[in-house]
């Protein structure tokens, strides 16, 4: 009996250290490594980022902000560009909501450039769905390939780049 006792004692202390790990890495925040070139220049192929899982718990995404998702088992990072209600169109590469276009000159690779195209434009997002493409527009699988993605598939909002190192920080 103290020898169960004994192997429980030394167990528990590594044991409750993994369980602590497992709910903030679920809940509060996470680590992912980047696969794709689809937001270059803004995150790279390869940065490493601590996202949070906080904020989408109290609060929807904003314009501008870059989030992950899930998308067919994979998770996807990308730029929130147009919210539930709003009218996207997309021509010769440039962006308009609502008729309006938008200003993006500061985040995107090569303006007036786009991906091929699945969905038709102009495009009404529905309701609690959110548009959301890469920064680079000529190579980034996104909403105007699969459409807008439900609120419910929002895991968390990209934060902070934790490598390489010469490049740390909080990414926009």
């Amino acid at each position: 009996m103290k020898l169960a006792k004994d192997i429980l004692e030394f167990f528990k202390e590594p044991i409750m250290a993994v369980l602590v790990a497992l709910i903030i890495s679920h809940f509060l925040i996470s680590h992912i490594t980047i696969p794709t070139g689809s937001m270059i220049s803004t995150i790279n192929i390869g940065d490493h980022m601590i996202v949070s899982h906080i904020p989408f718990y109290h609060r929807n995404p904003d314009r501008g902000e870059i989030i992950v998702f899930k998308y067919g088992g994979d998770n996807l990072i990308k730029r929130v560009i147009g919210l539930p209600g709003e009218i996207i169109d997309v021509q010769q590469g440039k962006v308009y909501i609502n008729g309006e276009e938008l200003a993006e000159t500061e985040y995107i690779r090569f303006p007036d450039t786009t991906y091929p195209q699945i969905v038709s434009f102009p495009y009404t997002i529905p309701e609690g769905h959110y548009f959301v493409m890469g920064d680079n527009r000529e190579n980034s699988a996104d909403s105007r390939s699969f459409g807008a993605i439900s609120r419910d598939v929002i895991t968390a909002v990209g934060g902070y780049r934790i490598y390489p190192f010469n490049n740390i920080g909080v990414v926009d």
